[in-house]
């Protein structure tokens, strides 16, 4: 009993812990802006700060899966726009972003964050993910989540991420505005609202040194000599 209890126990701890020598975390710093009804084309408008966490989990050299949780910011005026449509409209709004996605990420070159220092892959991400948005109203909305950016290893089991990241949202009221359109034609993709994450991703990885349990490939070890 004693023997399987402690088996049971090998494989509690050394199964995640070995899970986590896959892992990386990251910090994240950037910007967030939005585009729709006030900001129709103009990139980078209105820029406030946005931070946040990730977890990325390498299946492989270049697939992995992740998740973040990203806070920032969108504001919009019509009177930043010279046009005389947005000038009598004179609308305005400002809302805070709180999101939570999970995205694939798929790397065009082999990539971990162990490997060779300046070892660099472009990289692109889709996923879908939630947004809670506390402007006038608080609202919580579905998103997809499109990011495509570029890592690059910088020292050890320490890398450096650039990434701009759009979000489609299922939802067209952040800045306080609906189109006005026949309710006939009204379908739940129309919509003009999104926002956009671009920034710095600072990514390490905790358990890079970590050496399999010898007690557990001593275990399965016996076990494949028994069935000989």
């Amino acid at each position: 009993m004693k023997r399987y209890l402690g088996i049971i126990f090998l494989f509690i701890i050394v199964i995640p812990l070995n899970a986590q020598r896959d892992s990386d975390y990251g910090v994240f710093g950037g910007i967030s802006y939005y585009m729709g009804d006030i900001n129709p084309e103009r990139f980078f408008y209105g820029p406030s700060p946005a931070l946040g966490f990730i977890y990325r989990y390498n299946f492989h050299p270049r697939h992995a899966l992740r998740t973040n949780i990203f806070y920032g910011a969108i504001r919009a005026n019509d009177l930043d726009f010279n046009n005389n449509y947005q000038q009598n409209r004179a609308e305005s709004f400002k809302s805070s972003l709180l999101e939570w996605a999970v995205q694939f990420e798929f790397n065009f070159l082999p990539y971990t964050t162990t490997g060779k220092w300046w070892d660099y892959s472009p990289y692109f991400a889709l996923g879908a993910g939630l947004c809670m948005s506390t402007g006038e109203n608080m609202v919580i909305t579905p998103v997809i989540p499109v990011s495509v950016g570029f890592k690059v290893n910088i020292y050890k089991n320490l890398g450096l991420e650039l990434e701009y990241g759009a979000r489609k949202t299922f939802y067209d009221n952040f800045d306080g505005l609906t189109d006005y359109i026949n309710d006939d034609h009204h379908i739940w993709t129309h919509n003009n609202d999104w926002y956009m994450f671009t920034g710095v991703t600072f990514t390490w990885k905790m358990f890079h040194n970590m050496l399999s349990c010898p007690a557990y490939d001593d275990y399965w070890d016996d076990k494949k000599r028994k069935r000989r």
